[in-house]
């Protein structure tokens, strides 16, 4: 089943670049003048420069607002779905975000992500809030391989970086207002207005609100959610005195009242959404972010750059823990997180034959856990947890670019961390008490070495060797003494590129290439002296990820076709290991085993998250109409084959995530500066496991279908 998906999604791909051929064979309008048929440059801003994403190393999805909107975007969990490697399993209070097999496998606030998103500038909570909805944005940048020089730890997959509209001092009084109405009695309404205050200052406000109904049936002694309610609003300000200065704040408030993530058994018979609890379930986000940028541009043109961040919020989770009426064992807590960050940039102008950048980091992000608010009610009695885990990063970079002769060019990047965690916890574990007092550091240089290949205006190729770094962390202790830290995760990235112009403009290519040397997965596996407890550790030996991707961006016209494939494979290192789902009594070595029933040879298997094919297609052609109308109809498709949610792989418990295929349609008919679209997204209604934890398996979102009018002004 495996090798049909794969020939039948390559399949769809060809046919697709062979009817973008075939139409370059008809004589059409755009045939006449080739140069309104190009496409639009695609800019990257990763990198701490605004770049042309097919002629900069490094392998990216850049989708602007109306991408997202016309592919079903509205939150992260869509973008598995439009872009090539990547999974986003998103198991209620947390997400388990990788892309090329590597970013988060455990569900912590000790493991840090390996994928971590960027908003406006900062990077954000590294794992909760993760519902925040994608509204009034101008571009999302998902990245692929490690980003060892410029996001630098918690990188090692990727980063996503999501950037809303600035406001625009030229830009008059424009904006939008769009309202919704779906199934679930859905009913939204967003909209965004620009305010010019002077020839120095304008201002932008936009906002989000939604509300629906819960896709869940639930009975029990815990008859139902109440559905989603979520609010958003963000005011953006931006100052320009001179020509050299400009000074931007944005802030942002979010109040995310998701109700639950109701969830059952994963071998459960039933249908996902009908389903039994006696736990009263909850999920409450309130958030807010400021973000302030303040750039400065010297005679000479090198630019110095300042971007600072306050990030606040509170999350609320209450769950079902074994996801029925039958048995009463329940989860909930409260955590209060907080994110100070400050960077400083200094750019030097890019015209010469040598550009640089320079750069230093700071965050300080800090987790409370207020006393009565964290526990586990079951049979066995309570685990109650309270205290905070503060964490720091603090780090130094730079880069330096040598243009050489005949087109070639020579990138050398380099990131000096320094990252710490501690833990001051008070644990009552079914009537033992646990005192935690215990920190760790970590210090590590990564880098970049790229060199680039510019063969004339339409083909550009690249090779590079990178690394990446993610910290480790603390065990939280079960009454043997106070455990070992996990250590870091380290990356090694081997990486060929080709990124070509095709039929003046028309069609564009990203072929790569990658080879991952992984290091230090760290994974919860049974204590290696007493199996009985969980203990997060990490692999001993090295793990191989390797594969390639290929996207695909053709505009003919009123036709246009975006499509991505990624292949993956993966292989561990020597590992054993004991399940700590399964009773066992003897000791496993995770060096040397040896090898019995209950300690596992793990050497060959797959990487979790780590799919071997992701395919995804979208196309659309606009209809012109008398009277300066057009409706354009698209249709897109996702697939993410199967993965593994633990190293284990037990199909009777559960492991395996079995493959996605996601259809979404819309048709959108523009008159003057109203749009009006009928969409459905997940149109085949397909019933996928969105996530597996802690043994029960949280589905995706069920068909949805409704009607946007939007108003432009």
């Amino acid at each position: 089943m495996k090798n049909h998906t794969l020939w039948l999604s390559a399949s769809v791909l060809a046919l697709s670049l062979s009817s973008v051929a075939g139409a370059q064979l008809a004589p059409t309008a755009a045939d006449e003048n080739a140069a309104e048929s190009e496409q639009e440059v695609i800019v990257v801003t990763a990198q701490r420069r605004s770049t042309n994403l097919q002629t900069t190393a490094i392998s990216a999805s850049v989708l602007t607002g109306e991408d997202l909107a016309n592919s079903g975007v509205d939150m992260v969990d869509q973008l598995q779905f439009v872009t090539p490697s990547a999974t986003v399993n998103n198991f209620g209070q947390g997400i388990d975000f990788n892309i090329r097999g590597i970013g988060k496998a455990e569900h912590n606030t000790q493991t840090t992500t390996g994928v971590i998103t960027y908003r406006d500038g900062v990077a954000t909570f590294p794992g909760y809030f993760t519902a925040e909805p994608y509204y009034d944005i101008a571009r999302v940048e998902v990245l692929r391989g490690p980003q060892g020089t410029f996001v630098g730890s918690n990188a090692t997959g990727g980063a996503v970086f999501v950037t809303s509209n600035d406001p625009d001092i030229d830009g008059g009084y424009t904006g939008y207002l769009q309202g919704e109405l779906g199934n679930f009695n859905l009913a939204g309404l967003q909209g965004a207005l620009n305010l010019p205050i002077s020839d120095t200052l304008a201002a932008r406000v936009s906002f989000y609100t939604l509300a629906r109904d819960s896709f869940y049936d639930i009975t029990g002694p815990y008859t139902g959610d109440d559905g989603v309610e979520i609010g958003s609003v963000r005011l953006g300000l931006l100052w320009e005195p001179t020509p050299g200065l400009s000074v931007l704040f944005k802030t942002d408030l979010n109040y995310l009242d998701l109700s639950g993530y109701p969830a059952d058994p994963v071998n459960s018979p039933n249908d996902p959404f009908e389903l039994t609890a006696n736990a009263d379930i909850k999920a409450l986000d309130r958030f807010g972010r400021s973000v302030l940028e303040v750039n400065y541009e010297f005679d000479n043109g090198t630019i110095l750059r300042s971007v600072s961040g306050y990030q606040q919020g509170n999350t609320r989770y209450r769950a079902d823990l074994d996801g029925t009426s039958a048995a009463n064992s329940l989860f909930g807590d409260s955590v209060d997180e907080t994110i100070y960050s400050q960077e400083f940039n200094l750019i030097s102008p890019d015209a010469g034959p040598i550009s640089w950048i320079l750069g230093a980091y700071y965050q300080h992000d800090t987790y409370e856990f207020p006393p009565g608010e964290f526990y586990i009610h079951s049979a066995a009695g309570s685990y109650l947890l309270d205290g905070e885990n503060p964490k720091e990063t603090a780090a130094a970079f730079a880069e330096v670019s040598f243009d050489l002769p005949s087109g070639f060019e020579l990138e050398i990047g380099a990131r000096y961390t320094d990252s710490s965690t501690s833990n001051t916890i008070n644990v009552d574990q079914y009537g033992t008490l646990i005192n935690q007092q215990q920190s760790a550091d970590w210090q590590n240089l990564s880098g970049k070495v790229t060199l680039n290949w510019t063969l004339d205006e339409h083909h550009f190729l690249y090779a590079f060797a990178a690394t990446g770094f993610r910290p480790g962390g603390l065990n939280v202790p079960v009454g043997l003494g106070l455990p070992d830290p996990f250590d870091e995760e380290l990356i090694t990235s081997y990486e060929l590129g080709w990124k070509a112009g095709w039929l003046d403009g028309r069609v564009r290519t990203q072929l790569s290439l990658f080879s991952n040397d992984y290091e230090n997965f760290q994974v919860i596996i049974g204590y290696p002296d007493i199996p009985v407890f969980g203990f997060e550790l990490n692999n001993p030996n090295t793990t191989r990820i390797y594969g390639a991707e290929l996207q695909v961006e053709a505009v003919f016209g009123n036709l246009s076709i975006d499509a991505g494939m990624g292949v993956m494979r993966s292989e561990l290192g020597e590992f054993y290991a004991t399940d700590p789902r399964v009773p066992a009594l003897g000791a496993c070595d995770p060096f040397a085993g040896p090898a019995t029933v209950s300690c596992i040879d793990l050497t060959g298997r797959d990487q979790t998250y780590a799919p071997d094919f992701t395919f995804n297609i979208g196309a659309q052609y606009e209809i012109e109409l008398d009277g300066g109308d057009t409706v354009t109809p698209r249709l897109n498709y996702g697939h993410v084959s199967s993965q593994w949610a633990t190293l284990f792989q037990d199909e009777a418990r559960g492991d395996r995530i079995e493959g996605r295929n996601v259809w979404n349609g819309q048709v959108a008919w523009r008159h003057g500066d109203i749009v009006t679209t009928l969409y459905g997204t997940n149109l085949t209604d397909q019933q996928y496991v969105g996530a597996i934890n802690s043994g029960l398996r949280l589905v995706g979102p069920p068909r949805r279908y409704g009607v946007r009018v939007l108003k432009l002004f």
